[in-house]
């Protein structure tokens, strides 16, 4: 007895082993400053990495030569499911590839557009997340100091990985709903009206999804007034993954500029919050979730159960629409992710947010919503966020089946 009760001490003071950490390659980014003087005097750009992990792990960086390259070195770290063609911003460098390196180790590799040097590399771990960030000064050619035994160094390196402009995101169905429309013209300001505007753009993203293998149901294509209930019933008889409705409303004048992403929250309380509630929400159909009589209490607790699994989603959603936003250099709100009780963000099984593209009531961004290059440019990070959940969310479903 006493030698069983010594072998299942030892076993209970071994730890489990843990299973290996994930990148989330639709959060990570690869950035270089704006065009400017930096380009035109120095000739290349810095560069930002910033590799999101799902948990913290050991790392470090070097560079090599001939040609110059970055290496990141990450323990315990599972590729398996994540491509390089995922990477936002790969299409800066002139390859990318990474697999596993030694045993316990894996290696990234980033080939660079030129010499340069590690200004910054250190790991945010204070989230749910960690955050590899790295940064990059261009610098001449005498001044490179890559390591002096770059064979060494690069011994047993996986395959590159071909580079492509953006990855397909086939199986993907997503509802875009452009809000208001035929008889309700949403808000109006200098000529323009919020159902056409969030029309046009809704149409020029759809193309763009479309180009990238996404299936687009769209809740209106042309000017006609569709109910909320509606919308909803549209996107889930669709078998969307994801809804997203678009607008452009009107605040008084200082209460709000820029792009903001909603996602679902009966607690909000914000003033503006309530105000476009009331402008979104109309009374003929804000019933169309609610059921009568005794039923409606398991109702509501099967729908909030439900949305135990798709507001998290739609939460991460946000999160990189956001992000994708603010590396497209799209002007935010203060604080671009809120929550809000609108009917269109409270279906409990698909993952929904809705984007206010802007205000129609500011002069700066009713001039973006009607000038193409921006809407060219929100359209690619909307694009780009789309994907990146997507692509998490296959690693998630992953997960969930082991």
């Amino acid at each position: 007895m006493k030698a069983l009760a010594a072998i299942l001490a030892l076993a209970m003071a071994v730890p489990a082993m843990a299973e290996d950490a994930r990148l989330l390659t639709g959060a990570s980014s690869i950035t270089q400053a704006p065009d400017g003087w930096w380009q035109r005097v120095f000739g290349p750009q810095p560069l930002e990495f910033r590799l999101v992990l799902d948990r913290p792990v050991p790392w470090r960086v070097f560079l090599v030569g001939d040609p110059a390259r970055l290496v990141v070195d990450v323990k315990g770290i599972d590729f398996r499911g994540s491509s390089p063609k995922g990477l936002f911003g790969n299409d800066l460098l002139p390859a990318i590839r990474w697999g596993a390196f030694r045993r316990g180790w894996s290696r990234m590799v980033f080939e660079l557009p030129g010499p340069f040097r590690v200004t910054e590399a250190g790991m945010d771990v204070g989230g749910a997340e960690a955050g590899l960030r790295i940064l990059l000064d261009p610098v001449s050619d005498e001044a490179f100091a890559p390591r002096p035994s770059a064979a060494a160094a690069l011994r047993n390196l996986p395959d590159p990985a071909e580079i492509v402009p953006f990855e397909r995101a086939d199986g993907l169905i997503v509802t875009l709903d452009p809000g208001h429309g035929g008889f309700d013209p949403g808000a109006q300001a200098g000529g323009e009206t919020e159902a056409v505007l969030v029309l046009t753009f809704a149409q020029e993203l759809r193309d763009a999804l479309q180009a990238r293998g996404v299936t687009v149901n769209m809740t209106r294509d042309r000017d006609v007034y569709v109910g909320l209930e509606s919308r909803m019933t549209t996107a889930r008889e669709a078998g969307s993954h994801l809804m997203l409705s678009l607008h452009a409303d009107a605040l008084p004048r200082g209460q709000a500029a820029g792009a903001t992403v909603y996602v679902w929250d009966t607690k909000a309380n914000a003033r503006a919050a309530r105000q476009l509630g009331m402008r979104h929400d109309r009374a003929d159909l804000l019933t169309g979730m609610d059921l009568a009589g005794e039923d409606d209490a398991l109702a509501h607790v099967l729908m909030d159960f439900a949305r135990t699994d798709t507001q998290p989603r739609s939460d991460a959603f946000a999160r990189l629409l956001a992000s994708r936003m603010a590396l497209k250099g799209i002007g935010l709100h203060g604080r671009p992710i809120q929550g809000a009780a609108f009917s269109v963000l409270k279906s409990p099984d698909i993952a929904s947010a809705l984007l206010e593209l802007g205000f129609i009531s500011d002069p700066n961004d009713r001039q973006n919503l009607t000038d193409p290059a921006w809407r060219a440019r929100m359209v690619e990070a909307v694009a780009d966020a789309t994907l990146g959940w997507w692509r998490d969310e296959g690693a998630r479903t992953q997960l969930l089946r082991r």
